[in-house]
């Protein structure tokens, strides 16, 4: 295992080194992960994975109505029906594609658990955990709001504003899901302090504690970043999905405060790497083409505007406004 991922639980910058070793090692993997079959049946395994979200997404609703009403978590069913598509359509290699059909309906409440499951898979591909804390990882993400399942839904579904009381009652849904997950059989600690400690922040400023830094399960950083990412690029009740790049700069920009450094970095250096090669606009109005992105400076690539070449990391007053899908 590299030094980086021994070193996952620290609150410091990357070195050089580690980012280095970091890079190499994605280099070895991903000219194989995004090698894309041929376009028949490249077609016909996103159409499946694109059905088989729209019904899974179904099972979810209906399992969070089930668990609403009996209190009880049906863990054999949950493992038997849901699972398998979220690691199915973790490895689709068109990651636009796979992020369109997860934020493409009105059903956030339960295509959220899907997307957050999908994407803290991936995610945690990309940090090389292993096969058996891989699955463990996925079951934790998928399940991580169970909590809101004790939520009225008068709270949960306000079109409004909430009030204080209802933003509290909202963020009791950490303590819920816990509770709710120990007391099921066949869970372990691990996936129940995901549900817990999915909304803690690296600075402390994050809840049900504000407890911080190492004091964090692994796995609750990882499902933070991706249930972060879900919730700001998805259609609520309440706003509309902001623009990827959007999202991803925001996000940039909590890289040493809300979120684990190291874990950010990948999940940014990965997502800004799909979109080599796609045309883009700059926030002088420009449209542009992604030629490369910045090791050290992942939001900030070198672009192609005509015959013009610009690294973006040395111009401070010029970024990508969004990306061209």
């Amino acid at each position: 295992m590299s030094s980086f991922v021994q070193k996952k639980n620290r609150l410091t910058p990357l070195t050089v080194q580690e980012i280095d070793e970091m890079l190499s090692n994605l280099k070895n993997t991903q000219s194989h992960a995004t090698k894309l079959p041929a376009d028949s049946i490249y077609d016909k395994k996103i159409t499946a994975v694109s059905r088989e979200i729209d019904e899974v997404v179904d099972q979810v609703k209906d399992i969070f109505t089930e668990v609403r009403n009996s209190h009880k978590i049906p863990l054999y069913e949950i493992k038997r029906d849901i699972i398998p598509t979220i690691q199915q359509a973790a490895e689709i290699p068109n990651l636009f594609y796979l992020f369109n059909e997860l934020h493409k309906k009105d059903d956030y409440t339960y295509r959220h658990n899907i997307g957050v499951g999908v994407i803290a898979t991936l995610l945690g591909k990309w940090l090389n955990i292993n096969e058996q804390e891989l699955h463990r990882l996925t079951l934790a993400a998928t399940l991580h709001d169970i909590g809101k399942t004790k939520i009225p839904l008068d709270i949960l579904q306000k079109p409004d504003k909430l009030t204080d009381d209802e933003y509290e009652e909202i963020k009791n849904h950490c303590i819920y899901g816990y509770e709710m997950l120990s007391n099921t059989k066949g869970i372990d600690e691990q996936i129940s302090l995901v549900a817990l400690q999915h909304h803690e922040r690296e600075n402390g400023e994050g809840y049900p504690y504000g407890i911080s830094g190492n004091k964090i399960d692994y796995f609750s950083k990882i499902v933070a970043v991706a249930d972060v990412f879900h919730a700001m690029s998805s259609n609520r009740i309440y706003r509309v999905a902001s623009p990827f790049y959007k999202v991803i700069k925001e996000m940039n920009d909590h890289i040493f405060g809300k979120f684990d450094p190291n874990i950010l970095f990948v999940f940014l250096f990965h997502m800004m790497d799909t979109t080599v090669g796609q045309g883009c606009y700059l926030t002088d109005g420009r449209q542009a083409k992604i030629i490369m992105i910045n090791r050290f400076d992942p939001v900030n690539p070198l672009v192609q505007v005509q015959n013009e070449m610009i690294d973006l990391s040395k111009e401070k007053e010029l970024s990508v406004k969004t990306i061209i899908i």
